[in-house]
């Protein structure tokens, strides 16, 4: 393994764009030489205490999810490793490369009156599936920038609404009309190079082909982080984004 945090990395990864656009090539990524970017995300410092989500507004949300559940948009462990962030290539990889998008599809969970997982990745015209697990209304409404809104009610356990982007977008978020402290946050790429960090902070992208690439960590509380990193053929390298305690609490 091997840190790579190069302030002087080629700057053709600029040039390449940002994954603003569809791959339309129809080069296929060499898995016998493609490498692996893995790392961590981490909060430096004291982190913000977790809130309470205030879920009076429906009895049978307390109920079932108890009367003090601590939100889970702040997720930081005793090491500093910070969860829900969103880690993607932003730049860097060849307009050549094509890439199949997967035909099962994402799910996003309405369970316990939360969004389970809050944070979700999925490719462009990949399915991201919405299912209400609770014997009460819900609601979904997407409020993206550059791909089409929705907003569609589940008011039955077991209903599921699948949608599907036509347009990278990141971040995309979820809200509900009904309940005001759901919230949940989809990445939409037009590539398979992206993770979400587990609680302790670490992530892991496979099959990276080789080159010089801009990564990119996204929390909806701390803002981004990036770094640049060079992918060598069959190789693993680490990198680390560090989110300061003075950046924006938004």
């Amino acid at each position: 393994m091997k840190l790579v945090a190069l302030a002087g990395i080629v700057c053709a990864v600029f040039a390449a764009g940002f994954g603003s656009r569809v791959a339309q090539g129809g080069l296929k990524v060499d898995r016998a030489t493609a490498g692996i970017v893995t790392g961590r995300a981490v909060f430096d410092g004291s982190p913000p205490a977790r809130e309470p989500l205030n879920m009076s507004a429906n009895p049978y949300c307390v109920k079932m999810a108890g009367p003090n559940v601590p939100s889970d948009a702040i997720l930081v462990n005793q090491e500093g490793g910070l969860g829900n962030a969103f880690v993607y290539v932003k730049a860097g990889l060849d307009e050549a490369y094509s890439f199949d998008v997967p035909t099962t599809p994402v799910i996003l969970n309405q369970h316990l009156c939360q969004f389970i997982p809050r944070v979700v990745g999925v490719q462009v015209g990949q399915p991201l599936m919405v299912v209400n697990s609770d014997h009460t209304l819900h609601n979904v409404h997407g409020r993206p920038s550059a791909n089409q809104p929705f907003n569609f009610g589940q008011p039955i356990a077991g209903m599921r609404l699948t949608r599907t982007f036509t347009t990278p977008e990141v971040m995309l978020p979820l809200t509900s009309d009904i309940h005001s402290w759901m919230a949940a946050f989809v990445g939409v790429l037009s590539h398979p190079f992206f993770a979400v960090t587990s609680a302790d902070g670490s992530f892991t992208i496979s099959g990276v082909p080789t080159g010089a690439y801009v990564i990119e960590a996204w929390h909806e509380k701390f803002g981004t982080a990036t770094e640049r990193v060079i992918v060598d053929a069959g190789q693993t390298t680490s990198v680390s984004f560090t989110f300061p305690s003075r950046g924006r609490l938004r």
